[in-house]
């Protein structure tokens, strides 16, 4: 029997066809994700990066003469007269002011750098983010790494820009992500979002794919994965059922069952504590962990709504899978459960 292209699978696969009982240690699990968990990422769907607030605080804060040393007199006049009454907060507030473009703001992040107020580990400003040194890394690991199908489902209203960025890759930088064609402002935020915003959930996963299991049942998580894989290649064998909902037609496999809801917010996050659950048998994972990992996707599926499947699969009479992909339409965000049992 074929298994699931995901190693995360495979290893929980494994374990409930006949693994040995693993014994849990002294201490809660803590993920190696968590510290990338509590690495200074940007957290929020925001466009300025943490690191690089002092953009802001530099238009805000400095004398009329420094401005207009690095822009238009009557430019720095306006940006004077308007923080006078209303500092501006967000990188498109700046944007929106009347003469500021992508060559203004170029020159006011060089000026922020030049005075101190943002250093090496803010990158600038790349399609209307002001993303970190972090984040760029994070956002190239983000695209050389990921499947095909969830790209495509990160960049649902750029399939030019997520074709090039695959023919392209790898990249070494979020500023080279930017410069690609196809790729534009709203893209780049899609990307940097799918990089960074899910953390504390993703440790989470790693903390499920890690715990030890029972010789006879387990579950796994995934936040990254190839559902078309999961979905239309991979043989499970044995008997099972197959139900899908908001695929393309082309999608779904000839024997689905194809219901007319999307799964909404309540569904994901059942079907995730349940995983969680099985997999923390033996209490190991740590509950500031699971909490701040069930709160990240609260706040993730929030009023979204979700394509997917479900499958059940039998590989044998003595054992069962059930099977669970979730994919956010319109920005990505993706999730896949994953419990058996095993006599």
């Amino acid at each position: 029997m074929r298994r699931l292209g995901s190693a995360l699978l495979a290893a929980s696969v494994l374990a409930g066809c006949g693994g040995v009982e693993s014994a849990p240690s002294s201490e809660s699990l803590e993920s190696p994700a968590l510290e990338r968990q509590q690495a200074p990422l940007t957290t929020t769907d925001v466009d300025v990066a943490p690191e690089c607030q002092g953009i802001l605080t530099f238009v805000n804060t400095v004398p009329y003469a420094t401005l207009d040393a690095y822009l238009p007199s009557d430019l720095a006049n306006v940006l004077v007269a308007q923080r006078a009454t209303t500092p501006f907060v967000t990188l498109a507030q700046l944007d929106a002011v009347a003469g500021v473009g992508p060559a203004r703001l170029d020159s006011i992040t060089t000026g922020a750098r030049a005075n101190g107020f943002i250093g090496s580990n803010c990158v600038g400003i790349l399609d209307e983010l002001a993303i970190s040194s972090d984040d760029s890394a994070a956002i190239a690991s983000l695209v050389n790494t990921i499947s095909d199908s969830e790209l495509h489902d990160v960049l649902p209203d750029a399939w030019n820009g997520a074709v090039n960025l695959l023919n392209l890759r790898p990249f070494t930088s979020a500023k080279a992500i930017s410069e690609v064609s196809g790729i534009g402002h709203a893209s780049l935020r899609n990307i940097r979002n799918s990089a960074t915003l899910s953390r504390p959930f993703e440790a989470l996963v790693a903390a499920v794919n890690a715990a030890p299991q029972p010789g006879n049942s387990g579950a796994s998580l995934a936040r990254h994965f190839d559902w078309w894989e999961v979905v239309m290649t991979a043989d499970y064998g044995g008997r099972g059922s197959l139900e899908c909902f908001g695929l393309e037609p082309s999608s779904v496999p000839h024997d689905a069952t194809v219901r007319d809801n999307l799964a909404d917010a309540a569904e994901v996050r059942e079907a995730v504590a349940n995983t969680v659950n099985v997999a923390n048998y033996y209490h190991q994972i740590s509950d500031p962990l699971i909490k701040a990992g069930k709160d990240n996707l609260a706040a993730l599926t929030e009023n979204r709504k979700f394509k997917g499947c479900k499958r059940t699969y039998e590989p044998d009479p003595w054992s069962s899978h059930t099977i669970a992909i979730f994919v956010d339409i319109e920005n990505g965000f993706s999730v896949m459960t994953h419990t058996y049992w095993a006599e």
